[in-house]
């Protein structure tokens, strides 16, 4: 299952999205635009329907519901997301759940829901506020979808919304993960917990996952030829390599000596492998080489195909020409950025008439996009003045 079409109101950086997904999605836009916080749309929802979770929490994590809303906002009031699930590009949705928010007026000033809406197919199966919640109005700080005891119905909406994995992953929390002390983030976006999750996996697959992602790595990273897990003597748990050295046996290195851009290869690869739902990627090119940034887009989508009867979507974030460089890589697969005073806007690439008519002239997309992408003063070069 896919998410076919997202429309957001008042959802951070944006007064208003309306845009249809496919399964391999690329954000593009300028520093601070909102390409973070388009992704967090979806973490929002996982959040909401997480254990220990809720939509009071998944609020809160975001500093209130003040702090969701856009400045560009005025006197709306409301947060409103819509997503329309598919299985596939161009199927009609299966499911659409549509969510208002606002925050209650007040001593409690509490996020509250305006509404809550669900179909199946064309069927309505849930419109709040119902009879109860205009008995009891603090039923309305949470949703149906997080309660066990209501989303019976719909369940498989909020299953979705769990398994959503975001990955940003920094290589120093993948070395020293007990240098860093307190509670950890929801989903481990940043890598803390990466070797315990590779540990943790069922052994024949996780035997598995590590041949294929070594097969890769012998072609992209010098003199790697053998890719293992193990536990030192005291059970913590280490990615191992082989490398080719000038002695016969070669040398080992665990991962505290791989370099970054290793570390998160690795963890991009593990990531594509691990399952089949929503994956977010952010800016993966990140301490790659230019050839094996280049090469991602090919490899995220020979990994979707590798999936046959099941569908992946990833959705990326980038700031690299190298990355969409792809030659497979239609303009409708990007969404590009754009700040105004009233929020940023996103058009799909395609829909841009400048844009569409320089791939029809054989620009890749990274030509067509990037360079809209600058601020409007980079001309001057000189951005820091003595």
């Amino acid at each position: 299952m896919i998410v076919s079409r997202l429309r957001l109101k008042n959802w951070k950086n944006f007064r208003s999205v309306d845009v249809q997904l496919r399964n391999r999605m690329f954000l593009v836009g300028p520093n601070a635009c909102g390409k973070s916080n388009f992704l967090d749309v979806f973490r929002f929802l996982r959040d909401i329907v997480k254990n220990g979770g809720g939509l009071q929490q998944a609020t809160e994590d975001r500093g209130g519901l003040s702090k969701i809303r856009c400045l560009a906002a005025r006197q709306e009031p409301d947060v409103e997301i819509q997503v329309h699930l598919a299985d596939a590009t161009g199927d009609a949705p299966s499911w659409r759940y549509h969510i208002g928010i606002r925050q209650e007026t007040g001593v409690r000033r509490a996020p509250s829901l305006t509404y809550e809406r669900i179909w199946k197919g064309q069927e309505l199966v849930c419109e709040r506020p119902d009879k109860h919640d205009k008995q009891d109005e603090l039923r309305l700080t949470q949703t149906h979808l997080e309660q066990i005891s209501a989303n019976q119905e719909f369940r498989e909406i909020a299953q979705f919304f769990d398994s959503v994995l975001y990955l940003h992953l920094v290589p120093q929390l993948v070395r020293n993960p007990r240098a860093f002390t307190g509670p950890g983030i929801a989903g481990d976006p940043f890598g803390r917990d990466f070797l315990e999750r590779v540990v943790r996996t069922p052994e024949r697959t996780k035997k598995a996952r590590l041949g294929k992602i070594e097969r890769a790595l012998t072609k992209a990273v010098p003199q790697l030829k053998q890719l293992t897990d193990m536990k030192d003597e005291v059970g913590l748990p280490h990615l191992e390599a082989k490398y080719e050295h000038w002695r016969p046996q070669g040398a080992k290195q665990r991962e505290d000596q791989f370099s970054d851009g290793t570390l998160r290869l690795i963890a991009l690869l593990w990531s594509l492998l691990e399952n089949d739902t929503l994956l977010l990627l952010e800016e993966p090119e990140l301490s790659l080489n230019t050839a094996i940034v280049k090469a991602l887009p090919a490899v995220i989508y020979r990994i979707q195909k590798e999936l046959k009867k099941k569908t992946r979507q990833v959705i990326v974030s980038t700031h690299s020409a190298d990355l969409l460089s792809d030659e497979g890589i239609g303009g409708e697969q990007v969404l590009l950025m754009k700040p105004t005073h009233e929020g940023t806007e996103v058009k799909v690439a395609s829909a841009i008439r400048e844009v569409r008519d320089l791939l029809e002239e054989g620009f890749s997309v990274g030509e067509a996009v990037i360079s809209r992408t600058a601020p409007k003063t980079s001309e001057q070069c000189r951005f820091w003045d003595e």
